[in-house]
């Protein structure tokens, strides 16, 4: 089980049919609308103070709703991957900041990426801080969570995958993405970008391009460009 936070992800998550074992409403929550919700949706919750939802959630900005819930759980590729049409995917390297994944999944929710693929290891989980920076999207954006993402990169080739990393020494720009066939775009680090076996991975390298004193982009900003440019 999982603690979560915030309106949105808990209604998305009572709209996915995700077990809620126990709802906590603060005692001055006075959204006449979000409590109709509860009540047209028969979930029950019990009103506690302030400082009883801040402890349970460690001060995070729960907006007075707070849940005990079934953890979130990871895919199967085979699960998510459709044969009769253009997949899109985006593959993840290393990204440890919740923020960032939260962010991405809003995204990618919003641009109908048709999944998320991750590390086992040395990746950001599904916990709290995603689901309420994701906005519940979390509740509808497939995560797939592979041992070896390069493993998984030739994989994806044999199924006709166009595999788009990110350089910003790159020839191509992102906006050249070929989009007539299957597509993975790998976002990677906060701190380092891609790694060198993984880029090496890629079919093509692209770059956005910087016209300011800053030469790189938040991963998640970064990531908004390519999916949206990835559904043109």
């Amino acid at each position: 089980m999982i603690i979560i936070h915030g309106k949105n992800p808990i209604r998305e998550a009572i709209y996915q049919n995700r077990m809620i074992y126990k709802l906590y409403i603060d005692n001055k929550f006075n959204d006449r609308q979000y409590l109709k919700f509860l009540d047209d949706k028969n979930i029950k919750y019990e009103r506690l103070a302030k400082d009883k939802l801040n402890e349970l959630t460690n001060n995070a900005l729960h907006q007075g709703v707070v849940a005990q819930v079934d953890d979130y759980k990871y895919f199967e590729f085979e699960e998510v991957f459709k044969e009769n049409k253009i997949n899109r995917f985006v593959i993840l390297d290393e990204i440890t900041d919740p923020h960032n994944l939260g962010a991405i999944l809003r995204t990618a929710e919003a641009a109908g990426i048709d999944g998320i693929i991750v590390s086992k290891r040395q990746q950001a989980p599904l916990n709290a801080t995603v689901a309420k920076v994701s906005s519940g999207a979390i509740e509808h954006v497939p995560v797939i969570a592979v041992s070896n993402i390069n493993n998984m990169i030739l994989s994806l080739k044999k199924l006709n995958f166009l595999i788009v990393g990110t350089d910003g020494n790159a020839t191509y720009d992102y906006r050249e993405i070929p989009k007539d066939q299957n597509i993975a775009v790998i976002l990677g680090s906060e701190g380092s970008g891609i790694r060198p076996l993984v880029k090496s991975n890629c079919d093509i390298l692209v770059k956005i391009p910087m016209h300011g004193k800053i030469n790189s982009l938040n991963v998640s900003v970064a990531g908004a460009l390519l999916m949206y440019e990835m559904i043109k």
